[in-house]
């Protein structure tokens, strides 16, 4: 079967099925850049339906890379609320500062050089060079990796290492449109060859997947395991005030507002009568006791929050769980 057929193929099916995504209008190429560069921190862990209204409220903010860079960085935080991983929205900032003071406002063309700005590693710098620069890399994200474990049917931990991974990465031949083809086969990750109940008959890639072959389309994993960890999160009111903290206790949250709180034992959280609710992070299941006193405690570096100003104030999701989740606040 002619492997020179698939740029083609793919490039095909992309013209007539790719997402109207706000990063992909038709810029000049300044605004090409900088959308690419903002989209590419946004998406970092977070899917694309989460990031498109925060992209859109975001851009409108900082239109461009000099309205970014010179935006106080708290500016920059609000605007970023709600999307988490509060620290790429910082990165993004001190690389918006940089490409402005040190490359004329340009995207570096060198793998090197991008990976050396603040928040860029091996997965961005490649999808910026090939998004950006059309230049010849397909960024390895979970969508790519999917689509060549069912091309080749890979099965067993040796198959799905990602240095076996990288090296069938050659099965996408090299394609004079290098922007439009990473896309393009992300695309077909994203919406054709899914996790589950994959689009087979609308799939470019059926004559050379030897999953559709052999019907047999689970995907193995390198089985991640989130860690569940215990907390009791103390909630001072005070005159429709609250009495919260800047983070400098947990590795994760690190430096943003987050309720008094300390880790636990299994023991004491499963003993205890008062209101619980769990939390999802990226990497750790929180269960969190919720203890309500009335009663202000005197907490070093610690402040009062008046429910009324909450939207003002740039709280991260998992503070504005906590208090979603006190039913005087429903």
């Amino acid at each position: 079967m002619n492997k020179d057929n698939i740029p083609k193929k793919i490039l095909h099916w992309y013209d007539n099925n790719k997402r109207p995504l706000p990063w992909r209008r038709n810029n000049k190429k300044k605004q090409h850049e900088y959308f690419t560069l903002v989209s590419e921190f946004m998406l970092q862990q977070t899917q694309v339906k989460t990031v498109v209204p925060f992209f859109n409220r975001f851009i409108k903010k900082f239109p461009n890379l000099k309205s970014l860079a010179s935006a106080d960085e708290n500016r920059v935080l609000k605007y970023w609320e709600g999307l988490g991983y509060y620290s790429r929205a910082k990165n993004l900032k001190k690389t918006a500062t940089i490409l402005i003071k040190d490359h004329c406002g340009n995207l570096p063309k060198d793998l090197e050089k991008l990976k050396a700005l603040p928040g860029i590693g091996e997965y961005t710098s490649r999808s910026i060079l090939s998004i950006a620069h059309n230049k010849p890399y397909i960024p390895l994200d979970g969508n790519v990796e999917r689509i060549l474990k069912r091309v080749f049917l890979l099965k067993n931990k040796t198959q799905i290492s990602k240095q076996n991974l990288i090296e069938k990465k050659t099965f996408f031949s090299n394609s004079n449109r290098s922007s439009d083809y990473a896309q393009a086969i992300m695309e077909i990750g994203a919406l054709i060859c899914r996790p589950s109940l994959p689009i087979c008959t609308s799939c470019p890639l059926t004559a050379y997947c030897k999953a559709y072959k052999k019907k047999d389309f689970a995907v193995i994993t390198s089985n991640k395991v989130n860690k569940t960890k215990y907390f009791e999160a103390q909630v001072y009111k005070h005159n429709n005030k609250y009495l919260l903290i800047k983070n400098k206790k947990f590795n994760f949250l690190k430096n943003l507002v987050i309720f008094p709180m300390d880790e636990i034992n299994k023991e004491k959280y499963h003993l205890s009568v008062d209101k619980k609710i769990n939390i999802k992070l990226s990497n750790m299941n929180m269960k969190i006791i919720i203890n309500e006193n009335n009663n202000r405690k005197r907490i070093e570096n610690s402040f009062l929050l008046d429910k009324s100003n909450f939207s003002k104030f740039i709280l991260p999701s998992f503070t504005k769980k906590i208090f979603n989740s006190l039913s005087h606040l429903k």
